[in-house]
């Protein structure tokens, strides 16, 4: 029973809200680069949106079917990514990976929010929803970077 009890647990107020409020959800009409990611073990989808102006985010949206851990990391996503650039996001995928793979430190700013998300590092099964936005848009950064470079 413990068990249902620490999952239950995981199920914060604040998680919930992030899921229930996700910033610019849904999809955008002209993206420089559109990225699929589903987690397999639990059939989580997000498909990230976004495009770029002098090397950082400028326009962005993502499509997320996820359970509410995927939402809630989706959510701060969401808030926080217009106006980055590949390296930091790139910093807050592999730091959000180490924080619920090896109780690593939570992901710099401005993706410190997904601390709320720690709770989750004991539910394997809960990490590839969790990381399913950062993936994304880290892969579509990835594609426009090197577009460009070729341009």
């Amino acid at each position: 029973m413990s068990g249902e009890t620490d999952l239950i647990k995981l199920y914060s107020g604040r998680i919930l809200e992030l899921a229930a409020d996700i910033p610019r959800h849904g999809r955008l009409a002209a993206p420089q680069a559109s990225v699929t990611r589903r987690a397999p073990l639990c059939g989580s989808t997000v498909t990230v949106d976004l495009s770029m102006r002098d090397g950082r985010v400028s326009e962005y949206a993502a499509e997320v079917r996820a359970c509410a851990l995927g939402q809630a990391a989706a959510s701060v996503v969401g808030a926080n990514i217009v106006g980055c650039d590949l390296a930091q996001v790139r910093a807050a995928r592999d730091a959000l990976r180490a924080m619920l793979t090896a109780d690593g430190p939570t992901p710099p700013p401005p993706f410190d929010g997904l601390e709320v998300l720690r709770p989750a590092r004991n539910y394997k099964n809960r990490h590839a929803s969790i990381l399913l936005t950062l993936e994304a848009a880290t892969e579509a950064m990835e594609k426009i970077a090197a577009q460009t470079s070729c341009a």
